[in-house]
């Protein structure tokens, strides 16, 4: 047997193996990989044990030397448990999975700082506390907002950037740079950059409600159940409305 196939796979086939591993993870690293699809289904059933377990599970693969992409699904991971953890009122659990995540984003940040997604998650983490524990808004604000500026410099038309910016204005007091105003003109732009995505229909809906504009509300609110009639917490939040 030539040497270059001891290993039991032919030469071109090894090289295309690793080429295939390698397009993986960096496909990986995006919150609408076919990889996520459970996570994702567990956020939609407002499953935080799954998710807890989930992202505990993902942080240990993540520790030490760990690769962008394991770094980068310890972060996702936590930052869905972080959301449903908020959407249950569960604001400790919430707070915990944000800061465990903002943790592991900064690693991934500090790996590859050209990588959107990378800056748009650590952003996503960094937003998500201040609703957790207000008294973090002055801390985290800085955070939420640079580091989704730095996700929108690479990616200027990155939907997902939009709706975790839009996000942390709804959050964020207009004493410090956020509000109301800004948050929906944040989600309409992300529903003009991907109308498929149901969670900029209803974070606009939600803006929309809390602007005293119920109709428009309702309207963003069923478009966004039908992008995705199993989402839990679109149907709690239209039928509020």
């Amino acid at each position: 047997m030539p040497a270059r196939q001891r290993s039991g796979w032919p030469f071109p086939l090894s090289i295309a193996l690793l080429l295939l591993m390698f397009c993986a993870a960096i496909g990986a690293q995006s919150v609408e990989n076919p990889a996520y699809q459970p996570w994702r289904s567990a956020r939609d059933r407002q499953d935080l044990a799954f998710l807890h377990s989930a992202s505990t599970k993902a942080e240990a693969a993540a520790q030490g030397n760990a690769s962008p992409g394991l770094l980068y699904s310890a972060a996702l991971a936590r930052s869905f448990e972080a959301e449903v953890a908020l959407e249950l009122g569960k604001k400790a659990e919430a707070a915990g999975a944000a800061e465990s995540g903002i943790a592991l984003a900064r690693r991934l940040v500090e790996a590859s700082p050209k990588v959107a997604e990378h800056h748009r998650i650590l952003g996503t983490l960094c937003g998500q506390i201040i609703p957790a524990n207000l008294m973090s808004a002055f801390k985290y604000g800085k955070c939420a907002r640079e580091e989704i500026e730095s996700a929108l410099s690479l990616d200027p038309k990155s939907a997902w950037a939009y709706l975790g910016r839009g996000v942390g204005n709804y959050y964020l007091p207009e004493a410090f740079g956020g509000g109301i105003d800004i948050a929906i003109k944040d989600f309409r732009q992300a529903s003009s950059l991907k109308p498929t995505l149901a969670d900029a229909w209803l974070w606009l809906g939600i803006a929309l409600r809390k602007k005293g504009d119920s109709s428009s509300a309702k309207r963003a609110m069923q478009k966004a159940m039908e992008l995705a009639p199993e989402r839990v917490w679109i149907r709690k939040q239209f039928d509020k409305t």
